[in-house]
C-alpha cells in the first residue's frame, strides 16, 4: 500500500462502497484510519481496503505564534510537562493529537495564561503516567529544585491523571522545606472533545498560584462537572475517584486548600491552616529507586501464599477491610487458612515494615476495636489510626525506608507533610 502521511486527502475503496477524507496515522498496522468529510474518524480494517489512493498531499499552514514577553510586577510560573493531553492540541485538519510544550504555542492554546503571570515551558518527560517509577520522581523533583533556584514563584507539573496523586504525595514527602507552590495538573478529557478540562484546570492552576501565597504541593483539577469551579487539594490527601469524571479527584479526610473560580478569576481560601510561600532552604530527599514496596489486598476465600509472594519486598501495605481487618481467626473447618494467613503477616512483618490502610479509602484504621486487630498490632502491624489513603501509606514508607530506613516505626505515625489529620470530618466521598 502507498505511503500516506497525516492530513492527506485520500480516496479508500472498499467491496460495497468508495470512502473519501483525510489519513491519520494508525498505530496499529492492522487499520486505516481517516477523517471522514463529516468531521467523523474511522478505522478500516486493512484487509478490506480493496484500493486506496492520494487525491491530494497535505501541506500545513504556517501559524504565527506570538512571543511571550515578561510582564513587572506579574508571578513567574514555570510549567514542566510530564506527558498526558493536558498539554496537547488537535489539528482538525488532519486529525492528530500534536503536543504543544513551548510557552508560545501553550499561549496559543490557552491565551488567558498571558494575563496572569509570567509563563515558562518546557518538556520535562512524555509518558504515560501508569509508567512512572520512583526513578522519575527523583528526576521531577531535580527538576522542580532548579526552577525554584532560578527563583519561580511557583512550578506547575503536567500528568496524566491515574497516578497523578501518588506523585503528588511523592513531591510533597521528597521536597522538603519547599517555599513555593507547585501544583499537578492533569486532563480528564482529551483535547478533542467538546467537554475537555484541560484548559480550565491549568487556567485555574495559574490563577491559584498567582493570587495566593500558598506554598506546598497540591492537584488542581475540576470541582464539580461544569466548567465553573477547580478545586485545590493538598498533595497527601487527595485520590482519584472515578475513571472518566472530570471531578474525579477528591480530597480524602481533609479539607481543600482552595476553590478556584475559572470565570471570575478569583481563588477562596478554604481554610488558613496551610504553609506560606517565604525564604527556605529546599532540601530534596529522594527515593532509593530500587526499592520494593508491596501492596496486599484483604479479600474473602484469600490463601497464605499469596502474601508469602513479598517476601522479597522491602516493605508491604496491607489493605484491609472495614477498620483495617485480614482473615486472620480460624472459626471453623472452612478457615483453617486463616492461621496460615497470621503467621504469613507475622513472617513478614520480622522481615519488613508491614503497615495498615483502608479499602474504604474515608475513615481511620481502628485495630483496637476488634480482637484481630489487636492482634495485627501486637505482631507488628503498624499504621494504627491512620487516616491516610493506600496510595500514600504506599509513598510514605517507600519514602521512609530511602530516607530514615532506622526511624521507619517511629516517623510512620508522625505527621510529616499534612499526611497525618488529627481529625476526619464530613468530607465529600
Amino acid at each position: 500500500m502507498e505511503s500516506f502521511s497525516n492530513g492527506d486527502e485520500v480516496q479508500v475503496v472498499l467491496e460495497d462502497k468508495t470512502l473519501h477524507g483525510k489519513y491519520i496515522d494508525n498505530p496499529d498496522k492492522k487499520f486505516v484510519s481517516i477523517k471522514l468529510d463529516s468531521g467523523y474518524n474511522i478505522g478500516i480494517e486493512k484487509k478490506k481496503v480493496k484500493s486506496m489512493k492520494l487525491i491530494k498531499k497535505f501541506h500545513a499552514a504556517l501559524q504565527k505564534k506570538e512571543a511571550v514577553s515578561e510582564v513587572k510586577g506579574r508571578k513567574s510560573i514555570v510549567i514542566l510537562h510530564t506527558g498526558g493531553t493536558i498539554s496537547s492540541a488537535v489539528d482538525y485538519s488532519t486529525g492528530a493529537v500534536t503536543p504543544h510544550f513551548t510557552p508560545e504555542e501553550l499561549v496559543a492554546m490557552f491565551p488567558e495564561i498571558n494575563n496572569i503571570a509570567n509563563i515558562s515551558s518546557r518538556l520535562m518527560g512524555n509518558m504515560a503516567s501508569d509508567d512512572m517509577r520512583f526513578a522519575h520522581y527523583n528526576l521531577m523533583a531535580k527538576e522542580i529544585e532548579k526552577e525554584v533556584k532560578n527563583r519561580a514563584d511557583g512550578v506547575i507539573v503536567t500528568h496524566g491523571t491515574d497516578t497523578l496523586h501518588y506523585t503528588s504525595a511523592a513531591l510533597e514527602f521528597m521536597l522538603e522545606n519547599l517555599p513555593v507552590p507547585v501544583v499537578l495538573v492533569g486532563s480528564q478529557r482529551s483535547s478533542d472533545r467538546g467537554s475537555s478540562d484541560a484548559a480550565m484546570n491549568l487556567i485555574s492552576a495559574c490563577l491559584f498560584i498567582a493570587k495566593t501565597d500558598f506554598a506546598g504541593v497540591s492537584i488542581c483539577m475540576h470541582k464539580g462537572i461544569n466548567d465553573t469551579l477547580a478545586l485545590v487539594i493538598p498533595g497527601t490527601n487527595a485520590r482519584k475517584m472515578h475513571s472518566s469524571r472530570r471531578d474525579a479527584f477528591k480530597a480524602v479526610n481533609a479539607d481543600a486548600v482552595a476553590e478556584v473560580d475559572y470565570h471570575s478569576g478569583s481563588v477562596r481560601m478554604l481554610h488558613g491552616n496551610y504553609k506560606k510561600a517565604e525564604k527556605r532552604n529546599l532540601n530534596v530527599l529522594p527515593f532509593k529507586e530500587n526499592l520494593k514496596i508491596g501492596i496486599a489486598v484483604s479479600h474473602p476465600n484469600m490463601f497464605a501464599s499469596e502474601l508469602l509472594a513479598f517476601e522479597e519486598c522491602d516493605g508491604l501495605v496491607l489493605e484491609g477491610t472495614g477498620l483495617g481487618h485480614f482473615p486472620i481467626s480460624e472459626i471453623d473447618d472452612f478457615t483453617k487458612e486463616h492461621k496460615k494467613i497470621f503467621k504469613a503477616i507475622e513472617a513478614l512483618a520480622k522481615k519488613m515494615p508491614v503497615v495498615m490502610a483502608l479499602q474504604t479509602i474515608y475513615g481511620r484504621v481502628d485495630m483496637n476495636v476488634y480482637s484481630p486487630g489487636r492482634k495485627l498490632q501486637d505482631i507488628g502491624v503498624l499504621g494504627n489510626f491512620s487516616a491516610m489513603t493506600p496510595e500514600t501509606a504506599f509513598i510514605k514508607l517507600a519514602w521512609l525506608l530511602s530516607n530514615h530506613p532506622k526511624d521507619v516505626k517511629k516517623l510512620f505515625m508522625e505527621n510529616l507533610r499534612g499526611e497525618i489529620v488529627k481529625r476526619v470530618g464530613v468530607q465529600e466521598f
